[in-house]
């Protein structure tokens, strides 16, 4: 792993800035701002100031003017800042030109979230997920590490008595860097292709068996994994805290109507998700987009929860997920306490549920939206089966959701929730 500058090992103290042009836009620059600092706590440093910098227009240098630059710096030393943390994407350049100005480590959002999901990631599939994106991150800010070692060389004419075309130490180690940075990328790139093979593998596996598949989306910290927990019984990791977990889980369930359904919950979402990051979790999101229908989960109790949602859809849209049926939950009422609110929030997004995920409210009334989602995939049949054909009485056990048993005579009276699939079969069969 190649790193981008020294950093510090211990980063305590943060200054957080945001730089924007647009007055029209200074409401939404202070809610990033904002969760530009609930990242930052996320990797457990401390946010000391945060300043939103208002510009005429982004400069080149700085984004901002070079007398506000030399400002920010300033109040950075001034509160004994050990990095200064900007909620912009800068281009290497720029990151540079403010290290350089500042002295101190700078970073900007991208690589506060590649440092979180670094943190994160668990099976081999996220770590290559992540590895891939921080070396894609890294390639064109090499360039840093190495310049104090070009001025140990000669200049054009290769130092003294000239004439040479020697290089200098530092442009000899930069090439090797990009060298060994490009191999880890194409090796991380082929060694992810293998890994989307063996989910193909399993997916069809899945597939053969038809069970259908729903997928758990939306922001981070919206409740996912307590929903996925809530509606399985099971134990995924939840925390309140931003990018929990990183990696796709499955839980198999049952409907109200006896119908099985398996549910997979995604990385969470956040506005301004960098690009590279969308492309390398596409073999993690890609669950979305291959799934029957989606499940977006919102933070009912969150002021910004209009915002979330279109983040949502938005990548959903950009993942080729975007035609997928959905059903909106508004998650968190336990903590809204606002009926009012909750109402217009029902009305404003189509297809809601209101949920708990942590008492359980309104989980059952998910569940049989979801039936309703299926309601083509299954129905529930009764048949008269002789008992000589055994085969068909497996093929029920196997295949569909027996509900009932009864025996008249030479027959089997069989009541079950029926695949599409296995109907024709059965249909001379079937009790009118």
């Amino acid at each position: 792993m190649f790193e981008v500058r020294d950093k510090p090992e211990m980063v305590e103290r943060a200054l957080l800035i945001r730089i924007y042009s647009d007055k029209r836009e200074e409401e939404e620059a202070i809610s990033l701002l904002e969760e530009l600092g609930e990242l930052v706590n996320t990797l457990g440093i401390g946010v000391v100031e945060s300043c939103l910098v208002h510009t005429r227009s982004l400069h080149k240098k700085f984004l901002c003017g070079t007398g506000k630059a030399q400002e920010m710096v300033d109040l950075a030393k001034a509160h004994e800042c050990d990095c200064i943390v900007f909620d912009n994407m800068f281009l290497p350049s720029q990151q540079r030109n403010w290290e350089e100005l500042a002295d101190a480590c700078v970073i900007d959002r991208e690589e506060v979230i590649l440092d979180i999901f670094s943190q994160r990631a668990q099976t081999r599939e996220a770590r290559l997920q992540v590895d891939l994106a921080r070396m894609q991150y890294s390639l064109p800010r090499l360039t840093r590490m190495w310049g104090h070692l070009d001025r140990e060389g000669g200049g054009a004419g290769g130092g003294k008595g000239g004439g040479g075309a020697a290089r200098g130490m530092g442009e000899q180690q930069i090439e090797v860097d990009r060298r060994l940075a490009r191999t880890r990328i194409d090796q991380c790139k082929r060694e992810l292709a293998e890994v989307r093979k063996q989910r193909g593998t399993r997916r069809k596996e899945r597939e053969k068996q038809g069970t259908p598949c729903a997928a758990i989306a939306g922001y981070t910290n919206a409740g996912k994994s307590t929903l996925l927990n809530c509606l399985s019984g099971s134990e995924v990791m939840a925390k309140d805290m931003l990018f929990a977990t990183l990696d796709t889980t499955t839980r198999a369930i049952e409907l109200p109507d006896g119908q099985p359904l398996l549910l997979t919950d995604t990385v969470g979402f956040v506005r301004n998700l960098p690009h590279r990051l969308v492309e390398a979790f596409k073999a993690t999101l890609e669950e979305a987009v291959l799934a029957d229908f989606i499940i977006h989960v919102l933070d009912a109790s969150s002021p910004e929860v209009e915002k979330f949602y279109k983040t949502t859809m938005e990548v959903l849209a950009e993942l080729g997920a975007g035609d997928k049926p959905v059903i909106t939950v508004l998650n968190k009422i336990d903590i809204l306490n606002d009926p009012v609110r909750l109402a217009g929030l029902e009305v404003s997004f189509p297809n809601t549920i209101s949920v708990s995920a942590v008492t359980g409210e309104g989980c059952q009334d998910l569940l049989a939206k979801c039936s309703e989602m299926l309601a083509d995939r299954v129905s529930i049949e009764t048949y008269r089966i002789p008992q000589s054909r055994g085969d068909l009485s497996g093929l029920l056990h196997r295949d569909a959701k027996v509900l009932d048993t009864e025996y008249d005579g030479n027959d089997v009276i069989v009541k079950a929730v029926v695949p599409a699939s296995i109907r024709g079969k059965l249909l001379t069969y079937k009790e009118l």
